[in-house]
């Protein structure tokens, strides 16, 4: 059984739909489950129903009103850098409505039900393919897994929804009472998730780079410095993850493929520029082609 698995990474999912391109139709891999977190979760419906032409349409065109309905920062330039600082009008008014998230991300939701159709829905449900989403139950202080054979269409377009929540700038979701967000705050990639799902080869798409110790410039406000301290965080997390997935993949004599990004592609995934995702999405393909050629030649 054969599983893919992609990490959260916000606009660096670009990325990962290039690499998962070249392993669907380079290589002509079927995958029985396809899990994913925040990013990853918006991915692996369209890659369940092969359909990564509208995929890459639908990805390489966010924009930031697609995501946020009240945004809480705006983007600026200096030179080649792109930073964002804190929308202190917005900030304000949620302040004043009393949210207790700097921003709101009902456009997203709107979104997802906008480009994953019923009907697709109901294909991977007569399918033998199992799509499953990470979210963190914060009431519960726990990560949950969310299978598409569990759910009405309705309610798994909101676990989508719930899994990409990257508080506290983006919405906060309450759910039979518990209060749910991004699943990266538990759980960046569930690789380990994936082998007690009875995986026996996982193909795991992590966005970061293999070697994450490098100088990062930090933010000179109190918001994008707190940006950066999430990436941190959302880093070791990321860090663990991979460990427990390869230390279970040795114990269950798991094929365990990794897949990074040859470099950090970016400061803030969270800033979506068309050039930008359109250009990663070529690099995950060519890095894919690139690792099975030179793995194949090793041979």
């Amino acid at each position: 059984m054969r599983a893919l698995v992609i990490s959260g990474g916000g606009s660096k999912g670009a990325f990962a739909g290039g690499v998962a391109q070249y392993l669907m139709e380079g290589l002509g891999r079927d995958y029985d489950m396809f899990l994913g977190t925040s990013t990853g979760s918006l991915l692996v419906p369209h890659l369940s129903v092969n359909d990564i032409g509208k995929l890459y349409d639908i990805f390489t065109n966010v924009q930031q009103h697609d995501v946020f309905s009240i945004s809480p920062f705006v983007q600026r330039k200096k030179g080649d850098r792109e930073y964002v600082s804190i929308d202190f009008v917005n900030s304000l008014w949620q302040f004043i409505r009393m949210k207790r998230t700097f921003g709101e991300s009902k456009a997203l939701k709107r979104n997802i039900r906008r480009n994953f159709t019923r009907e697709e829905y109901n294909k991977i449900l007569e399918s033998k393919e199992d799509v499953v989403v990470t979210v963190s139950n914060l009431s519960m202080n726990r990560v949950e897994y969310k299978s598409i054979k569990e759910y009405s269409y309705e309610e798994f377009c909101n676990w989508i929804w719930i899994s990409c929540n990257y508080i506290p700038f983006m919405s906060l979701a309450k759910v039979n009472g518990y209060e749910y967000a991004d699943g990266g705050l538990g759980c960046v990639i569930p690789i380990r998730e994936a082998i007690l799902r009875g995986a026996t080869e996982v193909d795991a798409i992590v966005l970061e780079s293999e070697q994450m110790e490098r100088s990062k410039v930090l933010g000179k406000n109190p918001f994008s410095l707190m940006l950066n301290l999430f990436g941190h965080l959302l880093d070791q997390v990321e860090k663990n993850d991979i460990v427990i997935g390869k230390l279970a993949a040795k114990n269950r004599g798991v094929k365990l493929n990794l897949y990074y990004t040859p470099t950090s592609l970016t400061e803030n995934s969270l800033i979506f520029s068309k050039k930008l995702m359109v250009k990663w999405w070529a690099q995950g393909y060519e890095y894919a082609k690139n690792k099975h050629d030179n793995e194949t030649a090793s041979e």
